[in-house]
């Protein structure tokens, strides 16, 4: 699944900062209890040795044998075996009223020798923090933390990043918009980020590039056209003069028709790449308002003969009428095209449709029950199994006049067994 940049890293700084602060909060939990037991230790040891002076000066201290509000105990050593003069640092729960739960605290147990050389144990111990509590609180501050974090990275995105990645998208939206001779629409960048102006002009340069090479080709095709209308012309005419010859056998005369057959489809092919040439170099500038519906009607009687010779059934549907701002002679190419296609690619006895609406003309006709390629079906020189005899360039002329006009698009589906071409707007 595809995401914006601005989700991809908030994404993936989420989740760093979740492995971060993890760590983080174990290291520092670590470290706080350290420090908390190191400085309660302390304390523990300096109230040991207050403890002994007061001992030493108060003998009857020795019977506190519970204990009291000073929060130490001694008792006398049963087993000189337990006997130790070492400081042993534990950590006990304790019941406390007040809570009326178990508290933690930390002990300090030692054994010393009271005035009378009699050993006696003698435990000091002083509460500590709540573990579980340190670490709901713990917690609690770094899901704080980690939120604002998170908020922080999201809102510098939006108002600085999104701010600072702009010109990449005017970039982007240009690259979308450009077509080949057309930057009048596009957006001027203006910012003063060193990596876009340098990408903006590297694709600009690129462009240029592409328009010159794209140019000296149609050039190239259109002189080509030209130069071969002549002597395509002159052939032909030989092979007529050619073929009234009555010297001529049979098998010649056949022979003579072939190439004369031929060369008829090198000029169909010239005029076609010619046409294309003056569509793509914008020769058709004329422009008005028209109806499609009106020139469906005329180009349906033109072909009136030819489908009758098929024994091909037409049908037209005006709902609305179509109108539309193009040159007339195009609109004219456009459907001329669309009807010879839907007769060359018919079957005897079928049927053409085309329905006329306020949004669409659609041409849909009977043929090979498959469905066409269409990402390849107005490619240039796309011809099907079909018809041998095509130059593959009908449908790449109307979808080139199509192009022409932004307002316009087209499109090629097959249903109901009829392959359908529609020209919307």
């Amino acid at each position: 699944m595809q995401v914006s940049l601005k989700n991809y890293t908030l994404r993936y700084l989420s989740i760093a900062f979740l492995i971060i602060i993890t760590i983080w909060a174990a290291l520092f939990y670590a470290f706080i209890l350290e420090e908390v037991y190191d400085n309660v230790d302390d304390g523990l040891k300096n109230q040991k040795i207050l403890i002994l002076r007061e001992v030493y000066a108060h003998p009857k201290l020795l019977e506190t044998n519970e204990y009291g509000i000073n929060q130490f105990r001694i008792t006398s050593v049963e087993d000189e075996n337990d006997f130790s003069e070492e400081n042993r640092l534990d950590n006990e729960f304790f019941y406390m009223p007040y809570d009326d739960e178990m508290e933690p605290y930390r002990v300090l147990r030692t054994g010393f020798y009271a005035p009378d050389q009699k050993p006696y144990h003698l435990e000091i111990r002083t509460s500590t923090v709540e573990e579980d509590d340190l670490i709901l609180n713990l917690t609690t501050a770094l899901i704080v933390l980690y939120l604002v974090l998170v908020l922080g990275v999201y809102l510098i995105n939006e108002l600085v990043l999104r701010r600072a990645w702009r010109p990449f998208n005017i970039i982007l939206e240009n690259l979308n918009l450009y077509r080949f001779g057309k930057k009048d629409d596009l957006k001027v960048l203006t910012t003063n980020i060193l990596e876009f102006n340098q990408l903006d002009e590297e694709i600009h340069r690129m462009w240029r590039r592409n328009e010159e090479v794209f140019d000296d080709q149609k050039r190239f095709i259109e002189n080509a056209a030209h130069e071969l209308q002549t002597p395509l012309a002159i052939t032909i005419n030989k092979l007529e003069m050619l073929m009234e010859d009555e010297s001529l056998s049979e098998n010649q005369l056949t022979q003579l028709a072939d190439s004369k057959s031929s060369m008829k489809r090198l000029v169909n092919l010239n005029k076609a790449l010619l046409m294309l040439s003056r569509i793509e170099n914008k020769q058709y500038k004329d422009v008005n308002q028209i109806s499609l519906n009106q020139l469906v009607e005329e180009i349906s009687k033109d072909f009136h003969d030819f489908l009758l010779f098929q024994d091909i059934t037409l049908q037209v549907e005006e709902h609305t009428v179509f109108e539309t701002s193009m040159n007339k002679d195009l609109a004219l190419i456009m459907l001329s095209n669309l009807f010879r296609n839907a007769i060359r690619y018919n079957v005897k006895g079928g049927r053409i449709f085309i329905n006329i609406d306020e949004h669409q003309v659609s041409v849909a006709n009977t043929g090979h029950p498959i469905s066409l390629d269409q990402e390849k079906i107005f490619n240039r020189f796309h011809k099907g199994t079909q018809d041998s005899q095509s130059n593959g360039l009908g449908l790449a002329i109307v979808k080139s006049i199509v192009d022409s006009y932004s307002q316009l698009s087209i499109d090629y589906r097959f249903e109901g067994e009829m392959h359908i071409f529609s020209i919307k707007k």
